[in-house]
């Protein structure tokens, strides 16, 4: 882990396939979220490869923040093992635009029925201007603060994929 990505691991009750079902499915993306920024899937649409592009509304308790819509490009397609976006933001030309930061899921079987899940926040990319405008990273390197969102988000997906099995 650099002093720019922040990482940790959980073990499901699940076989990879079934949490990696859970992942391409952005309708569950509000549920699984540990900082409970994400609100809600605008496309209806499951991930299927890298490039594709998924929508969701997120919102800040921070009343200078409110709701807004981000854009996020699948940059990691490698079912059943790993899946990354990058969220960003789409241009009026329908261009897309990175924010320099990047969500990754990593599964490794963990017996005969359950997945270790590595779920890591890297912002090693992004600008120097974003990084005084927003403040980075807004999950905080810093334990248990990102931490504390990461296993949040790992709690919420074995959850659901456990639900399933």
């Amino acid at each position: 882990m650099t002093n720019e990505t922040v990482s940790t691991t959980r073990t499901i009750e699940a076989d990879a396939a079934a949490v990696f079902g859970v992942l391409v499915d952005p309708s569950t993306h509000a549920t699984i979220d540990g900082t409970g920024w994400v609100r809600e899937s605008l496309d209806d649409v499951r991930l299927t490869e890298a490039g594709q592009i998924f929508r969701v509304v997120v919102g800040h308790d921070n009343p200078s923040d409110g709701r807004f819509e981000t854009a996020n490009r699948v940059e990691v397609f490698a079912a059943p093992d790993a899946i990354a976006w990058r969220p960003g933001e789409m241009q009026e030309d329908g261009s897309f635009v990175c924010g320099g930061w990047i969500w990754r899921y990593d599964l490794a079987p963990s017996g005969p029925t359950a997945t270790a899940v590595t779920l890591s926040y890297d912002w090693s990319e992004v600008s120097t201007e974003l990084r005084e405008k927003i403040g980075f990273p807004p999950v905080s390197a810093e334990p248990p603060f990102g931490l504390q969102h990461l296993e949040n988000s790992l709690r919420n997906l074995a959850d659901l994929a456990e639900a399933r099995v």
